[in-house]
């Protein structure tokens, strides 16, 4: 069971890095500590991340830039963004980017710790053993079952990959709606619920276990399933 995390801190204020580190690290985690974006490839100590820290402001390539560019690379760790900027905007920004969750400065150690353990069992459920499901192949816009491969939309492929960034597999309505087309081809809610009725089904096709994609009422929907991506 995955109980100690291996951290990375990205924060360019020395004494608040320091901080950060020393008491993630009380908790048993292995935890390192970076002034800055461009670091993280220079650290010869870092070999596996389970989850980043990520301050927005950054000296060099800012905080949201090396989220989306994490995310799209490692798309099953944890990312934490804390950062002064507190507007609805910028919260946006941040999940949208790939940001499992958004902490406002200051933030106690308490919450960031509470945040890092939430996380952690959400890392703890993908390191289990699970039965075999289907596959996404991006390349060729497929769900890869053992004897079938079903078609999907590119937005329907979008759908798939933000459930598996998402915390806990959880996507709002109003993220759905953007992926699935948004205003460019006029989706409402009902159109959504029509739209995920349409994936369930292929996914089911594919071989996922039933209900692969459920609603959560007052919210939007949680994939149910492991999905793995293919080569």
């Amino acid at each position: 069971m995955l109980t100690h995390l291996n951290i990375v801190v990205i924060e360019d204020h020395d004494a608040l890095r320091d901080v950060t580190v020393t008491a993630l690290a009380s908790h048993g985690h292995k935890v390192v500590g970076l002034d800055c974006a461009e670091a993280l490839y220079e650290h010869p100590g870092i070999e596996w991340i389970d989850l980043m820290i990520i301050d927005l402001n950054l000296p060099g390539e800012g905080g949201l830039s090396l989220t989306h560019r994490i995310r799209k690379v490692y798309p099953n760790i944890g990312i934490i963004i804390v950062s002064a900027n507190s507007l609805g905007e910028h919260k946006r920004q941040g999940y949208e980017n790939g940001a499992d969750i958004y902490l406002t400065k200051p933030t106690s150690l308490d919450e960031l710790n509470a945040a890092v353990n939430a996380l952690a069992r959400r890392l703890r459920q993908a390191h289990q053993p699970h039965a075999a499901g289907p596959k996404l192949c991006l390349r060729t816009l497929t769900l890869e079952g053992t004897d079938v491969s079903v078609k999907i939309s590119q937005h329907e492929a979008s759908v798939l990959i933000a459930f598996i960034r998402a915390a806990d597999r959880r996507l709002e309505s109003w993220q759905l709606l953007e992926l699935m087309g948004g205003n460019d081809h006029g989706y409402t809610k009902a159109s959504l619920e029509v739209a995920i009725v349409r994936l369930r089904k292929k996914l089911i096709q594919a071989g996922a276990a039933s209900p692969p994609i459920k609603a959560i009422r007052n919210y939007g929907y949680q994939l149910c399933i492991e999905l793995a991506l293919a080569d």
